[in-house]
């Protein structure tokens, strides 16, 4: 009798076991859902891209083979906006443009001598651009300015044949 008893008491704590457990498993299971959609709009909200490199987006850019680039002529000098420090300051840039030679729009507008007609138009929507940034701004944020005369210049084309802006010899005064 007593092993019968016994018996049952192993089975019903057994059967607690197993119900506890299945609670907890679906309580860290909610906890652990909206702790990952919570990563994913901070994420979001600061523009983070969780992307890997067999994700879409990184094959999206042309090669090495099926790019060419433009260096405008002359380094430009760009007024900067008042500091508030009572000086005048400048940068002083070399710009080049990445273009995409697959790309529709290529023949029509990215060959050398059509940018070089147009090289005033890309000079003044990249003066354009900087000039409303203090000194402080453009050391610290270059890349999201290069981001911005990208997305001017692809307005000003209406294309995406140039896919990228950089930037050499930046000198600052």
């Amino acid at each position: 009798m007593k092993k019968n008893l016994l018996s049952i008491i192993i089975l019903a704590l057994l059967l607690v076991n197993v119900v506890l457990s299945g609670l907890v498993m679906f309580s860290v299971t909610g906890a652990s859902n909206k702790t990952s959609a919570l990563v994913d709009k901070i994420a979001e909200a600061i523009d983070l891209e969780l992307q890997t490199d067999t994700e879409p987006g990184l094959s999206e850019l042309p090669s090495i083979a099926d790019t060419e680039v433009y260096v405008i002529s002359d380094s430009m000098t760009v007024p900067l906006a008042d500091s508030g420090d009572g000086k005048d300051h400048y940068f002083v840039v070399t710009v080049s443009l990445s273009l995409n030679t697959l790309n529709e729009d290529y023949e029509t507008y990215g060959t050398e001598d059509v940018l070089k007609g147009k090289e005033s138009l890309i000079k003044s929507e990249i003066n354009a651009v900087i000039s409303k940034y203090t000194l402080e701004y453009v050391k610290a944020n270059q890349e999201q300015l290069r981001e911005e005369i990208l997305e001017r210049l692809q307005k000003m084309y209406n294309s995406q044949f140039i896919y990228g802006v950089t930037f050499s010899d930046p000198l600052y005064s």
